[in-house]
This record gives C-alpha cells, sequence and structure tokens, in this order.
C-alpha cells in the first residue's frame, strides 16, 4: 500500500472519529461550498426528540424520532429531496431557537420559511389553512375543508394533516373532531393533547 493511499485512509478515519466541534466545522464548510442540500440535526422538546431539518428554502421537516426513527427520516430527504443530506447543527439554530420559545410559552407564531418540497397540492391547501388557526384556538376537520372550497373532503382533509412534515410549526394539533373530541394525530393523541394545553397556558 502506498504511503499516499495508507495517509488519506488515515486522514477519513480521523474525520469519522473526529470530535463534535471539527464535525460543525466540516458542515459549515461543506454548506459554504454549496454541497449541503438538506441540512439535519435533532432537538430535545417536552414532546420528544425531534429531528429537524432544512433546505435552503426552509424549514423541510420536523419528526418525532420515537415514532419516525432518524434513518429512515433520512431516507425519505435523500429520496424525496436531495442525496446530499448533512448533518449540521448550526444551520438548524434559528428553528431550535423558536421552538425553544415555543415550548416556554413566549412564541405564538413561528417566523421561518418553509419548503413544501414534501407536500403535494391538496395537502399544501390543507396546511395553508391549518397554519392560520390563531394560538390557543382550533378548528374541525370539516372546517378546514370547507374552508379550502372541498366541503366533502374532511377525510382527505385529515389524511393531508397526519401526512404533514412539519408538525408543531404548521399546528396540524390544533385541528379536532366535530364536538370537541381530539381526533388523530401523526405524533399520537397524547402529544395532541399536550400540545394543546400548552396553548390554553
Amino acid at each position: 500500500m502506498s504511503d499516499q493511499l495508507e495517509r488519506r485512509l488515515a486522514d477519513a478515519a480521523a474525520a469519522l472519529a473526529a470530535p463534535a466541534v471539527d464535525r460543525e466545522r466540516l458542515a459549515r464548510a461543506a454548506r459554504d461550498a454549496g454541497l449541503e442540500d438538506v441540512a439535519y440535526a435533532l432537538a430535545d422538546s417536552p414532546v420528544g426528540e425531534l429531528l429537524l431539518a432544512v433546505t435552503p428554502r426552509g424549514v423541510v421537516r420536523i419528526s418525532y424520532t420515537d415514532l419516525f426513527p432518524v434513518d429512515a427520516s433520512l431516507q425519505e430527504l435523500a429520496a424525496r429531496v436531495s442525496p446530499r443530506v448533512v448533518e449540521d447543527a448550526g444551520a438548524l439554530d434559528e428553528p431550535r431557537r423558536q421552538l425553544d420559545e415555543y415550548f416556554e410559552g413566549r412564541r405564538r407564531a413561528f417566523e421561518l420559511p418553509l419548503d413544501w418540497e414534501l407536500v403535494g397540492s391538496f395537502g399544501r391547501r390543507v396546511l395553508d389553512r391549518t397554519a392560520q388557526i390563531p394560538y390557543g384556538q382550533v378548528d374541525t376537520y370539516g372546517g378546514v375543508a370547507r374552508a379550502i372550497g372541498s366541503p366533502r373532503a374532511a377525510r382527505a382533509t385529515g389524511n393531508a394533516l397526519g401526512a404533514n412534515p412539519l408538525p408543531i410549526v404548521v399546528p396540524c394539533h390544533r385541528v379536532v373532531r366535530t364536538g370537541g373530541e381530539i381526533g388523530q394525530y401523526a405524533g399520537g393523541a397524547e402529544r395532541k393533547v399536550r400540545l394543546l394545553e400548552l396553548e390554553r397556558g
């Protein structure tokens, strides 16, 4: 084996074993070089660990890691957005800050650019309407369906909400059944209740 090849292998092994600060430097270099199409990081929250992902257009994915394993989320992002997915905590500083403020009761509306790459046209209409439901208030599946001009599409509306790739930031937890029953939530009914209780103070 040549000295040059041995040196390259040693450098690669050192990079894999590098401390977090070096990985952050490498992620920043990838971002600066335009080699990072999707950046992701993990974040703790009162409703469980979250995977957060952003593209240059905005936040593209938020998922609960106990229900949607990190590997599965990353594979989805690689297949549907770009294979150039890089762990880069620095790129997620603003989303994490705003989520922290929300969970601390200091933020009622998110001010984050969103990337709708993972959402179809009907889902986009549903989620655009859902994003308009005020903090601390709720609407029904039928109410959202009527608001987007599809009054018979309450079930399809529920399906679109269940596939919401941006929970919490796009507040699908604020949509309940007629009569006030909690209804479904991709993060589980218990989380939905906790988010609604947080917003009610």
